[in-house]
């Protein structure tokens, strides 16, 4: 079994002891490891998988506990480098009493935008099967162009390149900025995952079936649409289509939920080992349905990155889950 690299920003998130506040007047936090692609490296090594995080932390108590934290997940960490000058990334997170959420960036100091090309450590990559990135560190910086060179590298190699534009509109003066990187780095995908709510942004259009075939004109495979406790589409290139309905739970916190959905679907993947044309369509239902499930899992505890279950304990939740509380 091959390993997962992602590449992109790594933070902490200050999560509010108390629901149903504005961020202004929330009075207390407290601090759990998060950012969308080390979520997913995350949910890859909890599941058993292994993973690397190309990422730059600030040499600070931040950078530290992240450093801790993933070490104790499972992923290697020797690849993260670390920076004298600039800090480790932090958002502050605002939830309301269905568990959705606002956040507020601190990123202008960011040592993870100083991540460079130069950096990239291409024999670690090598032994990766699966590259995936976010849009928040495609912001113009250094990252951005690390993330390009890791992506042609990729490319070169013939990796299987997984994107979820994870949209954070809050960090783009320019969202049509944000909508042209999006569709630049969109034909680099193998892998597409979309939410209900970004399929018009990117798009221009709140139907997902009638944009497939512009999704579809480069490289892609896979488009994988999730549309939150309703479950997700699969799509492929070919006009089939695979539907796995959610599940339903006391949901706690959502933040995370997508990158543990994708982080989950790309375990399996990294597991069956198959080119992805060669996987029967059988088993994409299964492994959506997994993902469906360890997604709906994440959002019954607080937290990102320490509300991802281990198989142990998803073995648990399915034969608790599966006997009807869909």
């Amino acid at each position: 079994m091959k390993k997962l690299c992602a590449i992109g920003e790594a933070l902490i998130d200050f999560i509010p002891n108390e629901k149903g506040k504005r961020l202004k007047n929330v009075g207390s936090f407290r601090q759990v490891v998060g950012g969308a692609p080390t979520n997913v490296a995350a949910s890859v090594a909890r599941l058993g998988g292994e993973s690397i995080v190309l990422t730059k932390l600030g040499e600070d108590a931040f950078g530290d506990n992240i450093v801790d934290t993933l070490n104790e997940c499972g992923i290697d960490t020797c690849y993260i480098k670390r920076s004298k000058d600039l800090d480790t990334s932090l958002a502050f997170v605002s939830l309301s009493d269905d568990g959705n959420r606002d956040f507020k960036f601190y990123r202008k100091t960011a040592a993870d935008l100083d991540y460079s090309k130069d950096d990239l450590p291409f024999e670690a990559i090598d032994d990766c099967g699966i590259i995936h990135f976010c849009s928040v560190s495609l912001v113009e910086s250094k990252m951005k162009d690390a993330h390009i060179a890791l992506l042609e590298y990729a490319l070169k190699h013939q990796l299987v390149i997984s994107f979820d534009p994870n949209l954070r509109l809050s960090l783009w003066e320019d969202h049509e900025a944000l909508k042209k990187t999006v569709h630049d780095f969109i034909p680099y995908a193998d892998i597409l995952k979309l939410s209900d709510e970004e399929v018009e942004f990117i798009t221009g259009n709140t139907d997902i079936t009638k944009e497939l075939g512009k999704l579809f004109q480069h490289r892609c495979k896979l488009i994988i649409y999730t549309q939150g406790k309703e479950g997700a589409t699969l799509y492929f290139r070919d006009g089939r289509s695979v539907y796995c309905p959610g599940y339903s739970v006391d949901v706690v916190d959502t933040t995370g939920a997508g990158d543990s959905f994708i982080g989950a679907f790309l375990y399996k993947l990294l597991e069956d080992e198959k080119d992805l044309d060669k996987i029967a369509i059988e088993d994409y239902q299964s492994y959506l349905d997994f993902a469906n499930c360890y997604a709906a899992h994440t959002t019954t505890k607080e937290g990102a990155l320490n509300a991802l279950a281990n198989q142990k304990e998803m073995n648990s939740f399915i034969n608790t889950i599966k006997k009807g509380s869909r």
